[in-house]
């Protein structure tokens, strides 16, 4: 998708990996309001999760103008679902259940990914697949940085001055030999969690904060500079863990307060 090569934004708040959770995305934008943001962008996993997905969705519809989004993998999890997934994941049939069928389609319709500008383009995980971390290795079952030339070969040809990116929850900003700037927004609504693909690992925050990155565009005398700021907003984590606990998530009811993983 390219939204508009020819708009140049100066400020950009990145939102990502919402997970239903309605009360960090509340405080969110009203972080966002305060701040000299000319566009929004939210770069997918949105109404996955055992909160509140239908509020989640309501909430940005009221915004749905301001704020231009793409698809996660756990969108495509949701609106590809089949009645086996459904038995099969209590929290998916809970998901299903809670939004009303517009809401997945809305999902369904979501680009892949977005050309923002000529300086800016966006993806859940990497140019090529929203599953692959383009900034971390998880070989060993815990987020590192993978080298210069990796990130680069997952780029898969994407020359972008800036490249923001969502999916491993990790707030992080690296610069490439290229020049580049690849940004990974850190998750909004859910800051800790264990998968098993590719290999079991765990990715913490180690704190129930909301995250986001603003990336503004400077201008100098040698050019464009691109400077970020990831932001960690306090909200009712703990009205969120009591929802996740409600519909049966211990694991993300202890990862919503804490930021950790829950050790079993």
């Amino acid at each position: 998708m390219v939204y508009s090569n020819n708009k140049d934004f100066t400020t950009i708040a990145a939102i990502s990996d919402i997970h239903s959770n309605v009360f960090a995305l509340e405080a969110v934008l009203a972080d966002i309001r305060h701040r000299n943001v000319n566009q929004i962008v939210n770069l997918g996993d949105i109404l996955y999760g055992p909160i509140a997905p239908k509020a989640t969705y309501d909430l940005l519809m009221t915004h749905q103008e301001d704020i231009i989004t793409i698809s996660g993998n756990q969108d495509r999890q949701i609106y590809e679902a089949t009645t086996a997934d459904l038995i099969g994941n209590s929290t998916l049939s809970f998901i299903v259940e809670d939004l009303p069928i517009k809401a997945i389609e809305w999902m369904r319709s979501l680009p892949f990914d977005c050309q923002l500008n000529e300086n800016v383009y966006l993806c859940h995980g990497s140019p090529t697949d929203d599953m692959i971390y383009l900034l971390e290795d998880i070989v060993t079952g815990a987020p590192a940085v993978r080298s210069d030339a990796d990130i680069l070969t997952l780029l898969n040809g994407i020359d972008s001055a800036v490249v923001i990116c969502g999916h491993t929850h990790i707030p992080r900003t690296v610069t490439l030999s290229s020049g580049q700037t690849i940004i990974n927004t850190g998750s909004v609504g859910y800051p800790a969690y264990e998968d098993d693909l590719p290999i079991v690992h765990k990715m913490q925050t180690y704190s129930p904060h909301a995250n986001y990155a603003l990336i503004k565009c400077i201008e100098t005398k040698q050019g464009k500079r691109w400077q970020t700021e990831h932001i960690k907003v306090t909200y009712d984590h703990e009205l969120a863990a009591k929802l996740a606990l409600k519909n049966g998530r211990e694991d993300w009811a202890f990862a919503l307060k804490t930021g950790r993983v829950l050790s079993v």
